[in-house]
């Protein structure tokens, strides 16, 4: 099942299309063409459902994506601790190069936004709860 997670933001949104352990796609939009990158995502992938994060401001993402994209069943899903948790996915695949290296990575915040990791990670909490 591909599984499209959003976390929403007030300028930009966290996009991933996550495909049991795969992650598919991802990237960070501004809020301005979300709607077009969901559309191409849901044909191109042949997303079976769209999660998004039930943070500040999700009300107003879920009305645009209902809207957008009725066909698609869509579900809010917790989005407690996936911050700390996105930034430590972040560092994973970006290590720290020359002296940043030395300070632990729990210390440091990455240099771009990293909200299509907390994206991934949204999907993943729904694909894990379908197993249950």
């Amino acid at each position: 099942m591909a599984v499209l997670g959003i976390d929403p933001g007030q300028d930009k949104c966290g996009l991933a299309v996550v495909r049991g352990d795969a992650v598919l796609i991802k990237q960070v939009a501004p809020r301005a063409g979300y709607l077009k990158v969901l559309a191409d995502w849901v044909h191109k992938f042949q997303v079976q459902q769209i999660v998004i994060g039930d943070g500040t401001g999700s009300a107003r993402v879920v009305e645009e994506v209902k809207r957008a994209l009725p066909q698609v069943p869509l579900k809010k899903v917790d989005e407690r601790y996936t911050s700390e948790q996105a930034r430590k996915l972040y560092w994973v695949e970006h290590p720290p190069r020359g002296w940043r290296r030395l300070l632990p990575v729990s210390m440091q915040t990455p240099p771009e936004p990293y909200d299509d990791y907390v994206a991934v990670i949204l999907a993943q909490r729904f694909l894990q709860g379908q197993k249950r």
